[in-house]
């Protein structure tokens, strides 16, 4: 049978104005943000595991937590969605599994769509490469799309999950876009990513994936250099690189990152994040109009 896809998803038709100008970016560890801005809630990547603890990457690979998240599954606000770049349990461990709520939708590749159904997730949304899912809460609108991402080289990369990377971008009301996402998801530098700025070529925040996890030996999460090459080749407003020193598998620390930003002369663009620390960030309020009445 084949897969019906959903482009629109109505969360609510909640119409109270919302504060457009000011959202906040809460990094809670590894590659789990919380996003909070206009309407809308989105937590990025949920891992919850906790400092000693392993996560199992298939193939009797396993890898220890050397990080505590600083914010406990259970401490989260309502969610309007989860977006899960892949199935890896440093991306959704067990006890996400077990008590994340079974009816937040969750937007994810089509692989990891059908296995959150089987653990009785009510609410995944597939997506394809540059396929694009809309939440929509009375006239506030969120689209979702998925952004080509390569999780390893060669022959390795059919031994690990499909990964997605995912742009979002926020309407104030229809068609007046007011803030725009990316996400690179656990991917290399490879030749599609140059589509990206091609058809975006204006992103005010990037989350950048790096680490330079290595599996059996080979690189399959951005180091330091393609890191570097990723922020020129995207060229966002902010940079913030994430996904660094949680985990024994990460070979390439965010010092390291931060020595090549200096060399690259980046230091404007790329600001840093400890877990548990919120960026603020505002919208210029020329991008900004509201539904009458509202």
């Amino acid at each position: 049978m084949e897969e019906q896809f959903v482009h629109r998803v109505i969360l609510s038709r909640d119409t109270a104005r919302q504060d457009w100008q000011h959202g906040s970016l809460l990094f809670i560890g590894t590659a789990t943000t919380l996003l909070r801005y206009g309407s809308f809630t989105v937590l990025t990547d949920p891992n919850f595991l906790h400092q000693g603890e392993y996560a199992h990457l298939g193939y009797g690979l396993r890898s220890k937590r050397l990080t505590n998240p600083a914010l406990e599954l259970n401490e989260l606000p309502p969610l309007d969605c989860v977006l899960l770049s892949h199935l890896h349990e440093d991306h959704f461990d067990r006890i996400v599994a077990r008590r994340l709520d079974k009816n937040v939708p969750i937007v994810t590749t089509p692989k990891a769509a059908q296995a959150l159904k089987q653990q009785q997730f009510r609410f995944p949304y597939a997506l394809h490469t540059w396929e694009t899912l809309t939440l929509e809460k009375g006239q506030s609108r969120l689209h979702i799309t998925a952004m080509p991402a390569q999780h390893a080289p060669g022959p390795l990369k059919n031994l690990l999950p499909p990964v997605m990377g995912s742009m979002l971008e926020f309407d104030s009301i229809p068609g007046n876009n007011v803030f725009r996402m990316y996400i690179t998801g656990d991917t290399l530098m490879y030749k599609a990513l140059q589509a990206i700025p091609e058809r975006y070529p204006d992103i005010d925040l990037a989350l950048f994936h790096l680490g330079g996890a290595k599996l059996l030996g080979v690189l399959v999460t951005m180091d330091a250099r393609q890191g570097i090459k990723a922020v020129r080749l995207i060229r966002p407003h902010v940079a913030i690189p994430i996904h660094c020193d949680d985990y024994t598998v990460f070979r390439s620390s965010l010092a390291e990152f931060q020595r090549a930003v200096t060399n690259a002369g980046l230091e404007e663009t790329v600001m840093y994040m400890q877990p548990g620390v919120t960026y603020p960030f505002t919208v210029p309020a020329s991008r900004l109009s509201y539904p009458q009445g509202a």
